[in-house]
């Protein structure tokens, strides 16, 4: 664990602003073109009271007094207030909404997969980061991505079946932090999941949607359907279609597993009929077997860490670090827009995406050479988020010029390591899932939990779904220069990630909000993006979530369709080859508001619209 220092607000650092009431109105008005919400009450004035939200007004200012969930189902949400409402701690509402998450929402998240995990203790004034994140097995072969001839595989080709299975973390990762911080017994946790894949649950819009598309643009193309085993009886009819929406799912094998992790912990997932037939399913599979044993799951060991914090503005922000590249990114991003005025250039107008982009390119350039897992590759991560770094690559930031794509390269951040990599090229698309706590005591949880692209290997075993994280691996091994990439595949090794929990923290070293979204490597400008809301632009927590989305990873801008209105003014700063296109971002924060005594007096939440979550709270 380690203490979180008091970020005590620098001489000249300006105050968040107050948005002026013409601003306010154009920002409600896109977001009710975009989203469908009527935001333009919360926008122009901030909650006055704790009083609950309605069921009518989940997605515009829901707040709490005493505990709060955000995450991405209702009926995962539940679960976790079920926890809360018994006494239980924010670590044992957060296991009680993964595992109904693993039912609701298979395709983003479950016990397959793996997990970042961020607490944070008010009383002992600690947080300490998780690390749930899954491994190579040690049959690996270096080489899995690559075809005969040195080439890399298509991602799809790579992505399903066996080969791209690593050793999945959550219940480890899980359990270790329930030792830690819960309170109620370990198998009461486990209680609303297990009721509900017995008697059933109605298949979601979302779910039914992601089925379909999976079909359509995954499954159809690499005409796998029929190869994919108990996952296609599973999610499709007997004539190959989507479930439908609203129909009563049940999953009894699902229910079976977790009440054997329920009584047994760990063990009755990592050992047993359970990882028997993990392996199983990974080394016969008909889609290219893969390498996963009972000795790597036997194997498996979370780790705790301490979480990587950087101040911006006043505000002092933490997430997790290696292997994940959530931290020093989204550090890096905020740390480049700290010498310039975000609140002055106004919410998403062109100046302000055009900074945002711009600090992107630089951060992501960084992140492709020197992220990897720090048990196999030098990290400088201080050396990344170092001010006086950062304020050499800020120079490179002119903010009426667009830079040149061939300038935008990694820089040299001071370090004591060998920084000898080459720059890595890791697809990465969307997936995963976050979720966000606050219990009783004040204790946050920010988790971000994955089992990879949509359904990850397609591979199910008792119930569940498979990662194909390794797919999160670099598919070269060195780059064209020949230098090794550092987070190319190696045996034991857990592959970079983009995951970005957050806990921030006000100027008196307080509480001040939590966040973090799924989206594959775009997490990271998600999370950024929602931050610089909260911070520069005095949003509520549900505003900042909601905000039209503006990614830059280093690939070309892509913008929401609610922002194509900027896209002349930005051709003009120099971006070229700008996307127009929905970003399914699936950001769930909460926010502390306090009172002149610096006390708690709500909660406020938020939940992406693009998605189906909730933020409720008692």
């Amino acid at each position: 664990m380690v203490a979180i220092p008091t970020a005590r607000r620098r001489a000249g650092a300006r105050p968040a602003p107050t948005l002026a009431r013409p601003l306010v109105r154009g920002l409600a008005q896109t977001l009710a073109r975009t989203f469908g919400l009527a935001l333009a009450v919360t926008l122009a004035a901030p909650v006055a009271t704790p009083v609950l939200a309605a069921e009518t007004e989940a997605r515009t200012a829901p707040v709490a007094e005493r505990h709060m969930v955000a995450a991405a189902n209702p009926l995962a949400v539940e679960a976790g207030l079920e926890m809360l409402d018994k006494g239980g701690t924010a670590v044992d509402a957060a296991i009680a909404v993964q595992m109904v998450l693993g039912l609701v929402e298979p395709q983003s998240s479950g016990i397959g997969g793996g997990g970042f995990l961020l607490h944070y203790d008010p009383e002992a004034d600690a947080m300490v980061a998780y690390d749930g994140r899954e491994t190579a097995p040690a049959g690996l072969d270096p080489r899995l991505f690559l075809d005969a001839d040195g080439k890399p595989l298509g991602y799809m080709a790579a992505a399903l079946g066996g080969a791209a299975v690593g050793v999945p973390g959550n219940v480890a990762m899980l359990a270790m932090a329930h030792d830690r911080h819960g309170a109620l017994p370990w198998a009461d946790l486990f209680e609303p999941a297990i009721r509900l894949a017995r008697d059933g649950f109605e298949v979601s819009p979302r779910l039914h949607k992601v089925i379909g598309d999976w079909l359509r643009y995954g499954g159809a193309a690499a005409g796998e359907l029929d190869r994919i085993g108990p996952a296609r009886d599973y999610f499709f009819t007997a004539e190959g279609e989507p479930i439908p929406e609203g129909m009563l799912l049940k999953n009894p094998a699902y229910a079976r597993t977790l009440s054997r992790i329920a009584q047994q912990g760990p063990a009755g997932f990592y050992d047993g009929p359970v990882a028997e037939a993990m392996v199983d399913a990974v080394q016969n599979a008909v889609i290219r077997p893969g390498a996963l044993s009972l000795d790597d799951l036997a194997g498996y060991e979370p780790v705790a860490r301490e979480p990587v914090c950087g101040a911006y503005r006043a505000t002092r922000i933490c997430s997790m670090g290696p292997p994940s590249s959530g931290a020093t990114t989204v550090l890096a991003i905020l740390g480049l827009l700290d010498g310039f005025d975000m609140g002055g250039a106004g919410v998403q107008t062109a100046e302000a995406v055009h900074l945002f982009a711009e600090a992107s390119r630089l951060a992501y350039a960084d992140r492709g050479r020197y992220l990897a897992d720090p048990a196999f590759a030098d990290v400088p991560v201080a050396g990344l988020i170092d001010p006086a770094y950062l304020a050499e690559r800020r120079a490179l930031i002119d903010p009426d010029q667009a830079m040149a794509a061939e300038t935008v390269v990694p820089g040299t951040p001071p370090s004591k390591q060998s920084l000898r990599w080459g720059d890595d090229i890791s697809p990465e698309l969307p997936a995963t899932s976050h979720m966000t706590v606050v219990d009783d005591a004040g204790r946050v949880v920010s988790f971000t939990t994955t089992v990879q692209i949509a359904f990850g290997s397609m591979l199910m075993a008792e119930g569940f779904l498979l990662n194909n994280e390794l797919t999160d691996f670099s598919f070269r091994l060195e780059d064209a220069a020949g230098r090794p990439i550092a987070n190319r595949p190696e045996p034991g090794k857990r592959p970079r990630s983009s995951m970005s929990p957050v806990i921030a923290f006000d100027d008196d070293g307080r509480f001040d909000f939590a966040v973090g979204s799924p989206g594959g490597g775009s997490i990271i400008n998600y999370v950024a993006k929602a931050i610089v809301g909260l911070v520069d632009w005095d949003l509520t927590m549900q505003q900042a979530v909601a905000l039209p989305n503006m990614v830059d990873r280093g690939r070309g801008l892509v913008l929401d369709p609610a922002l194509e209105p900027l896209v002349p003014r930005l051709e003009a700063l120099g971006h070229e080859g700008i996307s127009v296109r929905a970003q399914t971002s699936g950001l769930h924060g909460i926010r502390a508001i306090r009172d002149d005594a610096g006390q708690v007096e709500y909660y406020q939440g938020g939940a992406d619209p693009r998605r189906e979550g909730v933020a409720r709270g008692r």
